[in-house]
């Protein structure tokens, strides 16, 4: 795997937080572990209230179980209502030299801090300079889709009626998510085969007799020529097609991908028929053909976060493809990458030294600085910005807690976890992460650090010290 992005792994498992009333408290994250630990004590005493006998030993009647009052946990992030103290940039600088100089890092750390409030740079080693992101080209991939189409859309997948009689068509709208289990076991609100099933079933008329799949809506080369060899299928991505089922997972919850995606997604159709018999071709549905079913993905807002939280190269390359069309290029990888890269210039942001050459970041190609992804950050937190790019802070992984940071900050215990919510990239001689903190004192912090040039080794051999340097970030008042 010359260029193995290996960071959707993982499930997300993020609580659900009630939205707050300001922007900036999209940055707001309950602990888990305080909700989990509650929650167990609830269980217990609900589980012994509910005992058969009402009576003790003796027969003396049990005064009655009194559940006590649930708190809410305090955020991890706190919310920054800007006044609080700001770390003094030569007190930060000197704080993480000593980790700055680790070797793992290669002897060259691209990096950006910056305040959250008002945009004061408070520490910079060459932030202007473009170096190779990985993954963290997701944050540029969500930043284009929720900016050019509406948070609240879905993809739709259809199955129409075929030239001949019994003849069915399976048609992709670029949902990936479809799944052959309900619900499913990798996308939250994920759409099922089974319900298209079920309406075919009810509105086909005839027997059905064979399937066509067509994945028209997505054109040119199903896997990048810029990626490595072996990069698709993998277990981290499968070649893009505009139909496919669980990310193009072999099996429901497998990680490894499959090579004909859509393929396979047919299949799926016809198992939940209850005719895995039946012939499964590709081809494209007949001019006005009769809708037989329908299904819809979750919002495209949902979308995004599962996307973040899993780092999912399947959906962050689906999504581009999104937004290609609706800018009005072609649904191909290149076609993703221009638009990605139009949109996030198109909202104002300095996208100088800005190379976009896939969505999901997998291709080494992909090249951007950490001023844009700390300018991109601020853009989603600021007091004043957009309320529809607040589900790129949401679906940022918590440290130490869930999605693609699960396993990393120690399990909860190193100083960072809970308080860094951030994007992780991982590719060969490169790690990188960008996201949001709040330092010791409360102030929220945006930053964005790539080493794009580590010696041979681990493939993660440099997330310990990027996971350090946030973890100053957190503990550090720095004045």
């Amino acid at each position: 795997m010359s260029h193995a992005e290996q960071e959707d792994r993982l499930p997300a498992r993020r609580a659900e937080i009630a939205a707050p009333s300001r922007l900036r408290r999209v940055l707001l994250v309950c602990l888990a572990l305080a909700v989990m630990t509650t929650a167990g004590i609830t269980a217990v005493l609900l589980t012994s209230s509910g005992s058969e006998s009402p009576t003790g030993p003796l027969g003396a009647v049990l005064p009655e179980s009194v559940i006590p009052e649930l708190m809410s946990p305090d955020p991890v992030l706190a919310d920054d209502a800007g006044d609080e103290p700001v770390p003094d940039p030569a007190t930060l600088a000197a704080t993480l030299a000593a980790t700055l100089a680790d070797p793992r890092l290669g002897g060259r750390l691209l990096a950006r801090v910056v305040d959250v409030v008002d945009g004061q740079v408070l520490f910079d080693s060459a932030g202007d300079q473009p170096g190779t992101p990985g993954s963290n080209v997701k944050l540029v991939t969500a930043f284009a889709t929720l900016s050019t189409l509406d948070p609240g859309d879905r993809l739709t997948t259809r199955v129409v009626a075929g030239a001949a009689p019994g003849q069915i068509v399976l048609i992709g709208g670029g949902d990936p998510t479809l799944s052959r289990t309900a619900p499913s076991l990798s996308y939250p609100e994920a759409p099922t085969v089974a319900d298209l099933a079920l309406q075919v079933l009810g509105n086909a008329g005839t027997e059905i007799t064979g399937i066509t799949v067509d994945g028209s809506l997505y054109t040119g080369p199903t896997v990048s020529p810029l990626w490595g060899t072996g990069d698709a299928p993998s277990t981290y991505a499968a070649p893009i097609t505009a139909v496919m089922v669980d990310g193009g997972r072999i099996t429901p919850g497998s990680p490894s991908r499959s090579a004909t995606p859509d393929l396979d997604a047919g299949a799926a159709l016809a198992a939940a028929l209850g005719r895995p018999d039946l012939p499964v071709v590709a081809g494209m549905a007949p001019p006005g053909s009769a809708l037989l079913a329908e299904v819809e993905s979750a919002p495209v807002s949902r979308l995004v976060e599962t996307m973040l939280a899993l780092s999912d190269n399947v959906l962050a390359e689906s999504l581009a493809r999104q937004v290609a069309l609706v800018r009005g290029q072609p649904g191909d990888f290149t076609g993703g990458a221009t638009a990605v890269a139009a949109a996030v210039d198109a909202a104002g942001l300095d996208t100088t030294g800005l190379i976009i050459v896939d969505g999901s970041g997998l291709s080494a190609g992909n090249a951007a600085s950490p001023r844009l992804l700390t300018d991109l950050l601020r853009a989603v937190a600021t007091e004043n910005g957009d309320p529809e790019l607040a589900p790129i802070a949401s679906g940022l992984p918590v440290a130490g807690y869930d999605g693609t940071l699960v396993d990393r900050y120690e399990g909860g215990r190193a100083v960072g976890a809970g308080t860094v919510r951030a994007k992780s990239g991982t590719l060969n001689g490169v790690n990188a992460l960008s996201g949001y903190v709040a330092t010791a004192e409360g102030r929220v912090l945006a930053f964005a650090l790539i080493a794009d040039q580590l010696p041979p080794g681990p493939l993660i051999g440099a997330e310990p010290v990027l996971d350090a340097v946030a973890g100053i970030l957190a503990s550090c008042g720095c004045r």
